[in-house]
């Protein structure tokens, strides 16, 4: 029922495929989150938050398709498709596995933004690979696509919680003090996604990994 709401709510038609494009230049840039209300302001939805900063710069509009709501814009010449999968955490590989088939994106294009709690708040690490460090997004995606060795920028929401309470922090809503951090992180991360597309991984991470 909750797709449907989204189905109603973004408008449901196909997405182009730019199939006149390369490979080359289509990336997919999957932010990782849980879909519903609820959900809406938790630390285990920075991912999503990240792609919704990054589309409020442009006017495009979102639709449902493919296990995911997915918009695409152009970058320095690129197409990149941004989509937030509307499985839940625990089955984000679904859609990234249909969208880098139908798009034809190789796995060094795609780039999966997620919430690392090993990481102080706002740090930020880009990767070409690595563990799922118990994240049960990435497990998805590793067990779906057969890999760890696939892109990945981290975004550190801290630890600030007691042994037992992970789940409950992971899921619980930003302080205040944390939600003004933000407003300075949320660019930083957009910055480093769009120059992932732009210059690639190895010089991304020369630029950004360092600070």
């Amino acid at each position: 029922m909750l797709v449907e709401l989204y189905r109603r709510i973004f408008k449901r038609s196909t997405i182009p495929l730019h199939e006149d494009v390369d490979a080359s230049m289509k990336y997919l840039i999957v932010g990782i989150g849980n879909v519903g209300e609820k959900y809406y302001g938790t630390r285990h939805n920075i991912g999503f938050e990240v792609i919704d900063y990054i589309m409020s710069d442009h006017d495009v509009p979102t639709k449902i398709e493919g296990n995911a709501m997915i918009s695409n814009i152009k970058h320095k010449g690129r197409q990149v498709y941004l989509i937030k999968p509307t499985t839940y955490v625990n089955l984000s590989g679904k859609a990234v596995r249909y969208w880098m088939t139908k798009l034809g994106i190789p796995l060094d294009n795609v780039l999966i933004v997620v919430d690392d709690l090993h990481l102080d708040l706002g740090a930020l690490r880009l990767r070409l690979k690595g563990s799922d460090a118990g994240h049960n997004g990435l497990k998805h995606i590793e067990q779906v696509l057969g890999t760890s060795k696939y892109p990945r920028l981290k975004f550190g929401i801290g630890r600030d919680f007691h042994p037992g309470q992970q789940v409950d922090y992971v899921l619980g809503k930003w302080k205040n003090k944390e939600i003004e951090a933000l407003q300075d992180i949320l660019p930083q991360a957009a910055e480093m996604v769009l120059s992932f597309v732009a210059i690639g991984a190895k010089f991304t991470m020369d630029k950004f990994n360092k600070k």
